[in-house]
């Protein structure tokens, strides 16, 4: 059930429909969707134009891959079953916006909000992002690769609007521009933030930093090397690199087994983690269980397995959807009963990105850019939007959330939420 109805939303985005609300469409790659506001609703703000040609304007760029999923006619170039895995995140995101459309049209806020296939052929987006009419655009927002949020960062400073880059954790080699926001945090965030969290919680304690061999793990090295110049707290830590195939036997030389261990994985790689984690847990016990920091990456590992029981796990991550949450559990329960399925994270990022920033430009129209770290209209979780400032030019880089999360598991089961 579900497969069919993403194949029918991809249909309907490569035809130019878009549903639930109406639409009306511009030429491939794009569709646009214009939310208006019931009489009864509340006005919109002072500073937006209620005429349908000076609406202001959002861009959605996510990839949905349209080309590679529909050929020349428009036919699907898969059976019903079957559906191109490199499509789902894209079209999630868009779902979760889609949710956003809906509620800001409910609220009475008047946008004209345009999505656009970031994988479309090259001469199209050149194209597009060219013309007069995207550069009445006021604010863009995208499920980008490095190459693409570099393009639209450099574009959004020339035509003087935010890019809400919302899923890289990445700078992209962007500097020097206010324009550019990261919501998801860098991994230069993510490390200063596990060392603050191991300072607040285990400043005393011996804390093992197990990791591989490779240039992300060396660079989270330098970075908490690199802030441990500059606090006064230092911890005790000890760096241990690990062979590819690593066992119990390796990690056991440096535990006490007379005590509770605090261990953190000092790289991103899922397996890696998993692998760790595994050996970790046959070497604790459940009166006093051993604690390991992972990484955000760690968002994807199932937990719950028997295999790391008696292990208290505990990572950061940007977003967390709390389940008790009244709206969080709407919208699972919507998609529990229409599509059989429970809802991506991605969904609840297109749904709380295209809120809170629609909200904004609504709010404060073109002073959006120095209005970014409000904190109004949050729907599932919190931004914490800093300016990022060169250490070396003394320059404003660009914006990035700082907020971070840390879910604490043990046994599969989340215990705490820092």
């Amino acid at each position: 059930m579900m497969k069919k109805w993403i194949v029918l939303s991809l249909s309907c985005l490569a035809m130019g429909l878009v549903a639930p609300v109406f639409a009306q469409i511009t030429p491939t790659p794009a569709t646009t969707t214009t939310t208006t506001p019931a009489t009864t609703m509340v006005q919109p703000s002072t500073e937006l134009k209620t005429d349908s040609t000076a609406r202001q304007r959002i861009a959605i760029f996510t990839p949905l891959y349209l080309d590679s999923a529909f050929d020349m006619t428009g036919n699907y170039r898969y059976d019903a079953k079957t559906f191109p895995k490199h499509s789902s995140a894209g079209l999630e995101f868009w779902e979760g916006a889609e949710m956003a459309i809906d509620s800001l049209e409910k609220e009475g806020i008047q946008l004209d909000i345009h999505v656009y296939d970031i994988k479309a052929p090259q001469q199209q987006i050149d194209t597009l992002l060219a013309g007069e009419d995207f550069r009445s655009t006021d604010l863009i927002i995208g499920v980008v690769n490095p190459t693409e949020a570099l393009r639209l960062a450099n574009l959004a400073a020339t035509m003087d609007v935010p890019f809400i880059n919302a899923t890289l954790p990445a700078d992209a080699s962007v500097t020097n521009n206010p324009h550019y926001v990261i919501l998801n945090p860098t991994l230069y965030t993510h490390c200063i933030g596990i060392y603050r969290f191991l300072q607040k919680n285990y400043s005393l304690q011996d804390i093992i930093i197990f990791r591989k061999k490779g240039v992300l793990e060396d660079r989270v090295k330098n970075y908490f090397t690199e802030f441990e110049k500059t606090t006064a707290v230092k911890l005790k830590l000890k760096w241990v690199t690990l062979d590819d195939n690593f066992t119990q036997d390796k990690l056991d030389l440096y535990l006490d087994s007379e005590k509770q261990n605090v261990i953190v994985a000092g790289s991103l790689d899922p397996a890696f983690a998993q692998t760790l984690c595994q050996q970790l847990a046959l070497l604790s016990n459940a009166a006093n269980p051993n604690v390991v920091i992972g990484m955000p990456t760690w968002d994807q590992i199932d937990f719950e397995k028997t295999q790391y029981k008696n292990l208290e796990v505990i990572y950061s991550t940007a977003f967390y959807i709390a389940p008790t949450g009244k709206l969080a559990a709407t919208v699972n329960e919507n998609f529990k009963t229409t599509f059989f399925s429970r809802p991506s994270d991605m969904v609840f990022r297109g749904y709380e990105t295209l809120y809170h920033f629609a909200h904004l430009l609504n709010l404060y129209g073109t002073n959006l850019g120095s209005s970014l770290s409000d904190k109004k209209y949050m729907l599932f979780g919190e931004f914490d939007i800093q300016p990022v400032i060169n250490r070396t030019t003394m320059t404003h880089d660009y914006y990035e959330n700082k907020k971070l999360y840390f879910v604490k598991k043990l046994d599969g089961v989340v215990k705490t939420v820092y």
